[in-house]
């Protein structure tokens, strides 16, 4: 079982990944609407699971508090863009532009987790709990992902 830091950076990596071949496509292509689903599914379970796993923990420490609630509060500025461009035209000039700022916060917010978020989570979870808290999240995530609908129930069929 990964730890918990090992599992948010793997699913890090992978964001990652998906960030970098969604900006490699152009237009409404298959390619840019198969990563682009694949990276809204797993960045909305990741941040929930997250949230409940990771920062609630965090939160039980007055000093871990404000990591915590800025990375919660980065989630949802990050959502908010997730559900703009989900609703937008991927073969739009506007999209485009809105994905490159939701790469670059996020790429930014992904950095800060791993460099300092985690090195305050230490102190909190133990390296005793760094398994069980990584199953933890593991499975919140897997119930999480189940929860997205495949589609916007409102979307037209192509």
């Amino acid at each position: 079982m990964p730890s918990i830091y090992e599992a948010i950076r793997h699913d890090h990596d992978r964001h990652r990944e998906l960030l970098d071949r969604i900006a490699d496509t152009s237009g409404d292509s298959e390619q840019r609407r198969a990563a682009w689903d694949e990276f809204y599914r797993e960045v909305k379970s990741h941040s929930a699971a997250e949230e409940e796993t990771f920062y609630s923990k965090m939160m039980q420490q007055t000093w871990g508090q404000d990591a915590a609630r800025h990375s919660v509060h980065e989630h949802a500025q990050m959502d908010e863009i997730l559900e703009e461009l989900r609703e937008m035209d991927p073969s739009s000039p506007g999209w485009l532009t809105r994905f490159k700022t939701l790469k670059h916060d996020y790429e930014h917010h992904m950095e800060e987790e791993e460099e300092d978020v985690f090195k305050r989570a230490r102190e909190v979870i133990g390296e005793e709990e760094n398994d069980a808290y990584g199953a933890r999240f593991l499975k919140r995530k897997s119930q999480e992902v189940e929860l997205i609908p495949e589609k916007r129930e409102d979307a037209l069929e192509d």
